[in-house]
């Protein structure tokens, strides 16, 4: 894997320093750092072990799509930004595509694309870094990243030693694994390798990607890709322009009883049946049946065409995002009886 270039003598070094991070999170939080590190190279991660210990410990930060920083961060913050692209090799199954922690992960699907890996066109444009998508499991249109997974290179922070884990090791689940219950802090993802299945075939089982014109004929993977794209931007705001960390809330799954329990009582309900059994319901449309779609609380409100989307009008800080979180998260419980549970992380 290519890294980035850092200055001679300096590349397994690391001199924390104070640094803003409102520019570093999606949401635009005005955060700042007390003792910040930006980590190009694997070479430096010894040096991150002796500064997290000396820190109490570490924050790694990747795209910062999935954070709720506070207005001050005490600690270490370590921001990953190792590079690097390449095939691993081309077995007659699958291309083995490895990318470094650090790198876009949309910029990442788009140049496997670009090389002829297909199979990831599905996961386009979502916010984050490659090393950030197996903490969340990140999923879309039909394709998780669990599905095209094969392993990855940790650094285990606390240890100071590298540790190669499978999928079974992560532990994945839905928009969950094992990255978010060991100790906070504790692992740096390096790099990620992923099996793209040959020959490719499309997923098409979603019904915004079955309906959509562009598919209407031929369909190739870049066809998928730039609907998939063109979908999210008409649903979704973009960062750039409105601060915001994509899905606020998972998508509750309940059990069988309690979907007809609902069911019942709301016909319009929106559902999805689970291969166990349990029912997966729209957190989307539980927030906006209860009336939250374009509201505000202070300077954060509901996104005006996406209830799962908080957004940051302007100058918001986290106690405000989470201000309003609860609010609605109350509102679903009191009406519902179902717990909405926020995916974005808090330092």
């Amino acid at each position: 894997m290519s890294n980035s270039a850092a200055p001679v003598g300096e590349i397994d070094t690391l001199t924390p320093m104070a640094a803003d991070l409102t520019p570093l999170n999606t949401f635009g939080l005005v955060s700042k750092a007390a003792a910040y590190v930006r980590i190009v190279s694997p070479a430096q991660l010894p040096a991150l072990s002796r500064l997290a210990q000396a820190h109490g410990g570490a924050f790694v930060l990747g795209g910062g799509s999935n954070v709720v920083l506070p207005s001050t961060m005490e600690g270490l913050v370590a921001h990953m930004a190792i590079p690097g692209i390449r095939l691993v090799e081309a077995r007659g199954d699958a291309w083995i595509v490895e990318a470094g922690g650090g790198e876009s992960w949309h910029g990442f699907v788009d140049a496997c694309l670009r090389n002829g890996w297909d199979g990831l066109e599905n996961l386009a444009l979502i916010p984050g870094t490659v090393g950030a998508s197996p903490v969340q499991n990140i999923g879309a249109y039909g394709v998780e990243l669990d599905q095209r997974f094969l392993g990855l290179t940790a650094w285990d922070i606390a240890r100071g030693e590298r540790v190669e884990m499978s999928a079974r090791d992560c532990r994945f689940a839905y928009r969950d694994s094992r990255f978010k219950h060991d100790a906070p802090g504790r692992w740096a993802i390096v790099s990620v390798r992923f099996a793209l299945p040959r020959p490719w075939q499309p997923v098409l089982d979603y019904p915004d990607l079955r309906t959509h014109p562009a598919l209407a004929d031929a369909v190739s993977a870049r066809a998928i890709f730039d609907a998939v794209c063109a979908i999210r931007r008409q649903k979704l705001p973009d960062p750039a322009v409105i601060g915001n960390a994509g899905s606020f809330f998972k998508n509750p799954i309940v059990t069988a009883a309690q979907h007809a329990v609902l069911s019942d009582r709301f016909p319009g309900l929106v559902s999805y049946p689970q291969a166990d059994g349990r029912y997966k319901l729209a957190a989307g449309w539980l927030i906006d049946q209860c009336g939250w779609k374009g509201r505000s609380l202070g300077p954060v409100g509901v996104h005006d065409r996406q209830a799962l989307v908080l957004v940051n009008r302007g100058g918001a800080r986290a106690a405000d995002i989470m201000a309003l979180a609860n609010a609605i998260r109350a509102d679903v419980q009191a009406r519902y009886g179902v717990d909405l549970e926020p995916e974005p992380v808090r330092p």
